[in-house]
């Protein structure tokens, strides 16, 4: 409690109102916004009262299109999207495209970080000893390890500590416990940061580090300008000795550079110690508040060499705009457990490249079960690759189980999830709903041998369209408590069958269908 009062007076909250909205940068960066989409919707109307003039001008131009959406690189169900989009309106429509094919707003931050990947490939090598054990090339992790590494530096590690949280609570007591103990560095990148209790106890340790010489960096996403920090949150933290960025802030321009957000949770002490999974820095992740009734959300804490591979990927996102970039003074410690049993590999997906990193790890799980595949997600908007995969690995006798929200926090999003159940229903995948609340946890466990915990949700946004982290692992000791904590969350559920899918309410049904067809965009 004295931290948290501690922390308010040093940093106050901001208040709350209508004069304060009136008068709010948020405001005038809405304005401006607005004013450009008004000048756009005008422009369009002076024009379109010569379009009569170019019909068949017009129908060419949209059988063009056509032909290049089917040539062009993109997957299927996007392509379907903008089919429709520039059958509704061809000229709006492909600007709307050419918009965000080009994606102008993004430029050059897609330069910046390339060139930082290809700077730091090679900062951390893979062991050959790890890659080529008979344990990693029977189960083929060296092939998907030589994938990951192509998009990024993601080596397959040994000698590192797992351990399992099953809740938000669990892990912000090991968090705090693990800040206390902070001698060099301290590095946190989370999608959310909301002041209130879990964050006012957390600044608090990391100001009483800033004054012992410890190097404590604040990077959050810059969406939290609208939801939950001011657009001076950076300076405020500061004053307390802390180094403070938002990721992709937002500014009075209609800009692609708002679609990609940093949706990565990562916090890494010295080195030595590293977090990763779905909680973000807020008190409804620890249930302090309700909002959607229970919060269910997991975590992974990292103890040894892979907690590197979190070091570098911090390390690139904030070096995305300094001059002078450090790596290898953060890269020389770690942490060697030889008598941890199996093996990390933790990876991130951005979506400035070519390649789908995270489908393409839930999609090498589903390819290569045998046995069962059984997933935790809070969305469930599929394309036609995922969707497919998981029919097939349902369909040749796999047991594919998936957890989702009995409460959403997105009523558009769970329609459109429930537009999914009918065809995976019918190929014998069974899903859940977590009838004690909402489900925010990204966990998948395979076999009783590999499981992922991390950021990555199933929806375009989390697999297309956003930085995304987290954590593969082979053989660890914490692998029957994930599959436990699966089953304990299993036996809180509803099971969705053919019977509730006919009574779904009109509202889902309507909405799903309607919404699946834009899916993609949203």
């Amino acid at each position: 409690m004295e931290d948290k009062e501690k922390i308010i007076r040093l940093i106050p909250k901001k208040k709350k109102g209508f004069l304060k909205l009136i008068f709010s940068r948020l405001l005038i960066i809405g304005a401006l916004i607005t004013f450009q989409l008004l000048m756009l919707l005008v422009i369009y109307a002076w024009f379109s009262q010569y379009i009569p003039h170019f019909e068949a001008l017009q129908g060419l131009f949209s059988v063009g299109m056509v032909v290049y959406l089917f040539r062009c690189d993109m997957d299927s169900s996007s392509k379907l999207t903008w089919l429709f989009v520039i059958m509704l309106s061809p000229v709006p429509g492909t600007i709307m495209l050419w918009f965000t094919r080009k994606d102008i707003g993004n430029l050059a931050m897609k330069e910046r970080l390339n060139y930082l990947i290809s700077e730091t490939k090679d900062k951390l090598p893979q062991d050959g000893r790890v890659i080529n054990s008979p344990d990693i090339t029977v189960s083929c992790t060296d092939d998907l390890c030589r994938y990951l590494n192509k998009s990024g530096c993601f080596p397959v590690y040994a000698n590192t500590d797992v351990t399992y949280f099953t809740s938000g609570e669990e892990k912000f007591d090991a968090l705090v416990e693990e800040l206390r103990k902070a001698e060099k560095f301290i590095f946190l990148e989370y999608f959310i940061i909301d002041e209130g209790y879990m964050w006012g106890r957390i600044l608090g340790i990391l100001e009483e580090k800033a004054k012992q010489g410890v190097d404590v960096r604040v990077m959050y996403d810059g969406m939290c300008e609208i939801s939950t920090l001011s657009f001076d949150y950076p300076e405020r933290v500061g004053k307390l000795g802390i180094k403070c960025k938002d990721f992709s802030p937002i500014r009075p321009f209609i800009s692609t550079h708002y679609n990609y957000r940093d949706h990565r949770k990562i916090l890494v002490i010295d080195g030595k110690t590293a977090f990763n999974g779905g909680i973000n820095l807020a008190d409804e992740y620890i249930n302090r508040i309700e909002r959607f009734g229970h919060w269910k959300d997991t975590a992974v804490m990292l103890k040894g060499e892979a907690v590197q591979s979190f070091t570098l990927m911090f390390l690139q996102m904030w070096n995305m705009n300094e001059k002078n970039p450090q790596w290898d003074e953060f890269l020389r410690d770690t942490y060697k457990n030889p008598q941890s049993r199996g093996y990390v590999m933790p990876y991130s997906d951005q979506p400035l490249d070519e390649y789908k990193v995270g489908e393409s790890v839930y999609m090498d799980i589903l390819n290569r079960a045998t046995s069962y595949v059984h997933i935790m997600t809070p969305y469930l908007i599929l394309d036609d690759a995922l969707e497919t995969a998981l029919r097939f690995a349902a369909e040749r006798g796999v047991d594919v189980k998936i957890i989702l929200p009995g409460i959403p926090d997105k009523k558009m999003a769970y329609a459109l999830a429930k537009s999914h159940y009918k065809s995976l229903v019918k190929s014998g995948a069974k899903i859940y709903e977590y009838t004690a609340g909402f489900v925010h946890a990204k966990v998948w466990t395979c076999d009783d041998c590999k499981a992922v915990v991390g950021t990555i949700n199933l929806d375009y946004r989390s697999l297309y369209h956003h930085f995304e982290c987290a954590t593969y692992m082979y053989k660890t000791e914490c692998i029957p408590e994930i599959e436990q904590d699966f089953s304990d969350t299993l036996s809180k559920c509803r099971e969705v069958t053919p019977e509730t899918i006919k009574k779904e309410k009109l509202f889902y049904k309507f909405w799903g269908s309607l919404l699946k067809i834009i899916a993609p965009l949203m």
